[in-house]
């Protein structure tokens, strides 16, 4: 081997070794590589406020044409469950800044211990909603050939006392636009818990096995980002589909 190539081979060597492993190729320092996907992480949570804006603009646009149908709708929702997935939305984003800063930390145990608590109570909100759903299906408040819009215009005894006042048959079949954007907003929120869950395994399973101690935290860092906004998507949710329609 010549000189040159034993020095250029030093050379590379001694790079590779100044290098972190978690250090991609196509950045030339971990500062760099930080600042990018931590501005890619923005970038994608901007195209997230796009969308849910859009979202949220309809349903303030139908809720305004069809208001009445919007508040029948909406005593068709049950405040307890809806109160108690805030409840543990709320829980959960502590618990998930409880992760970020134990990572920062080095905190194991106490890393595990968030990204476990953070996991259940994204589960449990994600089983109200089911249970909601079931409801929702036994009512037949699904948008379809099987809603029952009719129920609107002859409200029980039981409905009746809550406040429900019989609506006309073609407000009464509005309804299904209310339930259409409930079922478009909290199912998409929904899907986006889902993959926040399968994340958060992923997380776990690297943190049982001492991930994150390097001081790479990158990750966790930019996931944390990404679970308080599906946590403040609920917070406008909450008010939007449980509270403000519920009475005339």
């Amino acid at each position: 081997m010549s000189d040159s190539h034993a020095i250029a081979a030093a050379g590379e060597h001694e790079v590779h070794e100044e290098h972190p492993p978690y250090l991609r190729h196509h950045f030339v320092s971990m500062e760099q590589q930080t600042e990018t996907t931590s501005f890619g992480m923005w970038l994608f949570l901007l195209t997230e406020i796009m969308f849910f804006g859009g979202l949220f603009t309809a349903y303030l646009i139908y809720r305004n044409w069809y208001y009445p149908a919007f508040v029948a709708g909406s005593h068709q929702l049950d405040i307890f469950w809806g109160s108690l997935n805030t409840l543990l939305l709320i829980c959960s984003s502590f618990t998930m800044a409880m992760g970020v800063w134990s990572a920062e930390t080095k905190r194991h145990k106490g890393l595990v211990w968030s990204l476990i608590g953070t996991l259940i109570l994204g589960i449990g909100f994600l089983g109200i909603k089911t249970i909601e759903y079931t409801e929702k299906y036994e009512k037949h408040h699904i948008p379809g050939h099987n809603f029952d819009w009719k129920g609107f215009t002859n409200p029980t005894q039981e409905e009746i006392a809550k406040g429900d006042k019989p609506l006309a048959p073609d407000m009464a079949q509005k309804t299904e636009v209310y339930f259409s954007l409930y079922f478009a907003m909290t199912g998409m929120h929904a899907l986006h818990m889902i993959i926040g869950i399968a994340l958060l395994c992923g997380m776990l399973f690297k943190a049982l096995r001492g991930g994150y101690m390097d001081g790479h935290i990158a990750f966790v860092e930019n996931f944390g980002l990404y679970w308080h906004f599906v946590d403040i998507v609920w917070i406008f949710l909450f008010p939007l589909l449980y509270l403000i329609s519920r009475h005339q």
